[in-house]
């Protein structure tokens, strides 16, 4: 996540990694420096982004909490409260982006602080280039995860499994994922121009006893809406 961060922001950072050669390779992709130490990075950088592990939190304080200016966390099923205590009397702030902030189209879950800190229009001005910032509670930032940062995988299995289809009625594989996928960001598209209405959408393209119909009647006796609040109960309950 933070390489695609990087590159959704499109400018010089300074990064650290376990691997150095990691580091290295993503201040030569974006620009930047990759800098021995975290304390090193913390030192010279304006806002020290954590996107370490989550159980890493303390270690990694131990050494940027002392010389950090600013903080802002990406670590998944980690409070706002844990991190601002591993780093007192600093501006913290909690985001949690999904993979498309590379190409500048993802969502940013901002867990909101019901004392903001100094700094935050700016830094909500930073994650906004990477996407559609929506502000949440931060007790509920782990079942916005489960919504949209792990969505990317469920939308390509999703899109898979539509192309497969096809293959298997003879279409050409890549005849089938071109228009699997541009029917995807077509549908999104529509979604968004009709402020999220699905049922407007399905309607749409829903003729009674139509094909579209007999095809959700099959996927709901499958158990399509099942299926994905067993897996948002695995996230959130993970």
């Amino acid at each position: 996540m933070a390489r695609g961060m990087a590159r959704g922001w499109g400018r010089p950072v300074l990064c650290t990694d376990v691997l150095p050669e990691r580091a290295q390779a993503l201040a030569a992709e974006v620009g930047g420096e990759a800098v021995a130490s975290n304390e090193e990075l913390a030192r010279r950088a304006d806002l020290v982004v954590l996107c370490h592990k989550p159980p890493q939190l303390a270690e990694v304080a131990r050494e940027v909490a002392p010389h950090a200016r600013a903080v802002a966390s990406i670590l998944g099923a980690v409070p706002l409260a844990d991190v601002k205590a591993a780093y007192p009397d600093r501006p913290v702030y909690r985001f949690l982006p999904s993979t498309p902030v590379e190409l500048r189209a993802g969502v940013v879950v901002h867990a909101t602080d019901p004392s903001p800190p100094d700094g935050e229009a700016e830094v909500l001005a930073l994650f906004g280039e990477l996407g559609t910032v929506v502000d949440v509670a931060d007790a509920q930032v782990d079942v916005a995860m489960g919504l949209m940062s792990c969505a990317p995988a469920y939308v390509a299995l999703l899109a898979e499994a539509q192309v497969d289809a096809g293959v298997r009625h003879g279409l050409p594989p890549d005849r089938a994922a071109e228009m699997v996928v541009q029917t995807f960001a077509g549908t999104a598209a529509l979604l968004r121009a009709r402020g999220y209405d699905t049922l407007a959408v399905r309607r749409e393209v829903t003729s009674p006893g139509g094909s579209t119909a007999r095809g959700l009647a099959a996927l709901e006796r499958a158990g399509v809406r099942a299926a994905f609040l067993d897996a948002l109960d695995a996230v959130v309950g993970g």
